[in-house]
């Protein structure tokens, strides 16, 4: 029996009191089987409307899902001059009963029935993928945002760390699990079994996932590792069939290359800060050797925004630093380079594009002053800092459309990731090395061109 396998049945025993799926409630719509689950005191009657629901949902087609939504946004929605009157009740008086009171009005009935529906058997991954229903349906309907609400308080609570499994994949984990990391991989796509079999079974190369003991054959998010004796400059390196197979005692940098998110339904609630440290320390622990822990990661922001920059917007950028001639001359090589099926750049391109990518993760900025790049807020906020920036790293055609080409590298040193992060979640400090500083020291391409 496999460890995953094994402690899934384990802990099966923990988070699930029934030995036996109760048969789902039959009769009544579904505004009906809820109101008798939130009006139900007795628990076996209680998880058979439970199941009810849930099969009912499962069944319905997107228009009764939907309506499903919609009724939940409206019937089970707060009474606003109840809480209105429990909070006035408790500005008067604070006292643990009219709390007590207010937190009850406060906090909508659909809540205590998603509780409810999670007491049976497989109820978690259900939720999870109704709420992934739910987002796509808010698209079209934004007044069910606020369930979204509900199901961001209830899963942070759920999904919390100190539930969450770490394991590590490798090729003779179950195969329902491997099939799962060829889907959900969503840096660089896994085509087939063989090449899924050189990311895992050789000496060099590791992979890690989160589970959830309510979900334990669904993996949450995990993470591919290279162990080497360098920094890669290309993920053509990490990805090569074709290379020496390096003895993982001999690894002195760890490379995690690709970070894969799996359930959509638990989108905005945070597993990968948790992940990179722990898997860090893990191998830390297995491999004393190890020396530095750094990313190859993509740019999926940065095609994005050089192509928003019309001539006009270009005007004003880069004017107050100097850089502006420079800027418009990089934002033509990086559009040219994104459109070629391959590259082969000059010495003088890639300097540009170094230069322009270093300039987008450091200086751009959302209107909340965060970066405009999202694997770049994700790294920043884990305490990482901006160490390499690597032109024609990523050749393959959705490297060359997302980012020109480029990858970067961001350096997780454990004995300053948390100051690091203080730096970024307080002041939005994007910490950089003395490299990419340079690429963006105007006054030093000055003297060099003199």
């Amino acid at each position: 029996m496999s460890r995953i396998r094994y402690l899934s049945e384990l802990l099966s025993s923990v988070f699930i009191r029934q030995e036996q799926q109760p048969e789902g409630a039959g009769d009544g719509s579904l505004a009906e089987l809820c109101d008798a689950l939130l009006s139900q005191s007795g628990e076996m009657s209680g998880n058979r409307l439970a199941r009810g629901v849930l099969n009912r949902f499962a069944a319905a087609g997107s228009e009764e899902q939907i309506a499903f939504f919609l009724m939940l946004a409206d019937r089970f929605d707060i009474d606003a001059e109840h809480a209105v009157g429990a909070a006035q009740l408790y500005a008067r008086e604070k006292n643990a009963d009219n709390l007590s009171v207010l937190m009850e009005c406060v906090e909508p009935r659909r809540q205590e029935l998603f509780r409810r529906l999670n007491q049976v058997p497989g109820a978690t991954n259900e939720l999870v993928q109704m709420r992934a229903l739910l987002l796509e349906a808010c698209r079209e309907h934004p007044a069910l945002r606020r369930i979204d609400v509900d199901f961001q308080h209830l899963f942070r609570s759920w999904f919390n760390q100190g539930f969450l499994v770490l394991r590590e994949i490798d090729w003779h984990s179950p195969a329902n699990i491997l099939e799962k990391i060829i889907a959900y991989e969503a840096v660089h796509a896994i085509n087939s079994w063989t090449a899924l079999r050189s990311r895992l079974e050789p000496d060099d190369r590791r992979c890690f996932a989160f589970f959830h003991p309510a979900m334990l054959d669904e993996p949450l998010i995990f993470v591919e590792v290279a162990l080497t004796r360098s920094s890669p400059a290309s993920i053509r390196d990490v990805l090569s069939t074709h290379r020496d197979i390096l003895p993982a005692a001999n690894a002195t940098v760890a490379v995690f290359y690709s970070i894969s998110n799996c359930q959509s339904g638990l989108a905005g609630v945070s597993f990968g800060n948790f992940l990179i440290k722990q898997v860090a320390r893990e191998l830390s622990r297995e491999l004393p050797g190890l020396e530095t822990f750094r990313t190859l990661s993509p740019v999926p922001g940065f095609m994005r925004w050089v192509n928003s920059v019309d001539d006009q917007s270009a005007e004003g950028i880069g004017e107050s630093d100097g850089m502006h001639s420079r800027i418009v001359q990089a934002l033509e090589t990086a559009r040219r380079v994104s459109t070629q099926d391959t590259i082969e750049l000059h010495a003088d391109e890639a300097e540009q594009l170094q230069f322009l990518v270093a300039y987008f993760l450091r200086d751009r900025k959302r209107e909340d002053n965060w970066p405009l790049d999202p694997v770049a807020r994700f790294h920043l906020g884990n305490g990482a800092s901006l160490d390499h920036v690597l032109p024609a790293a990523d050749v393959y055609k959705k490297g060359l459309a997302q980012s020109a080409g480029v990858m970067v590298s961001y350096l997780y040193d454990l004995d300053r990731v948390e100051d690091n992060h203080e730096a970024y979640a307080n002041d939005q400090t994007v910490i950089v090395s003395s490299e990419v500083s340079a690429l963006l020291d105007k006054t030093r391409r000055v003297r060099k061109r003199a």
